[in-house]
């Protein structure tokens, strides 16, 4: 009876050779690139301040940047987010520091949305004739905040607020 060692029955291991190293190499250079096109990993932009909190109306081009939560920062009822002659008839202001956007769809009718769009949680960027993220173009409606486009796949919610005197304050 012959005995023989496994190191003879069993295959080779196949050699790492100069042409596979390089060949996963540029499989790596190439897939990073798309992954993370995708990816929620981009920083938060600044935008301009006003009133006690940063606004962004529609004339910013800045990008926004992701957000852990669509729920407002600011401690609710305690100060003025803006006065309601801060808010364009027809349009809105992006309160960054607050994540909230602030709309006036008709003269002296104000409403308040989460500004972390529902897609992929990025900030809502401006309003012009809807609030509009520019991560992925979702577009939501200013009375409503229904999704008018893109791929979000549920509206706005809603921020309860109060018009004391002419300013808007977070409840």
């Amino acid at each position: 009876m012959t005995r023989t060692s496994d190191d003879e029955t069993s295959a080779p291991a196949p050699r790492l050779t100069r042409r596979r190293a390089l060949g996963g190499a540029a499989t790596v250079g190439l897939t990073l690139p798309l992954l993370s096109a995708c990816s929620d990993d981009a920083a938060p932009s600044a935008a301009p301040s006003t009133s006690s909190a940063s606004a962004t109306t529609s004339d910013s081009s800045s990008s926004p940047g992701p957000e852990p939560s669509s729920e407002p920062t600011s401690e609710p009822g305690t100060e003025a987010l803006a006065s309601t002659d801060d808010i364009p008839v027809g349009g809105g202001v992006v309160y960054t520091d607050s994540r909230v956007v602030v709309t006036q769809p008709e003269a002296g009718e104000f409403r308040c949305f989460s500004a972390v769009c529902t897609h992929s949680g990025c900030l809502v960027a401006g309003v012009s004739t809807s609030i509009n993220c520019t991560c992925h173009a979702s577009s939501f409606d200013l009375a409503t905040g229904e999704v008018l486009g893109g791929p979000a796949p549920a509206p706005l919610p809603a921020v309860a607020f109060t018009i004391d005197k002419d300013q808007v304050v977070l409840s």
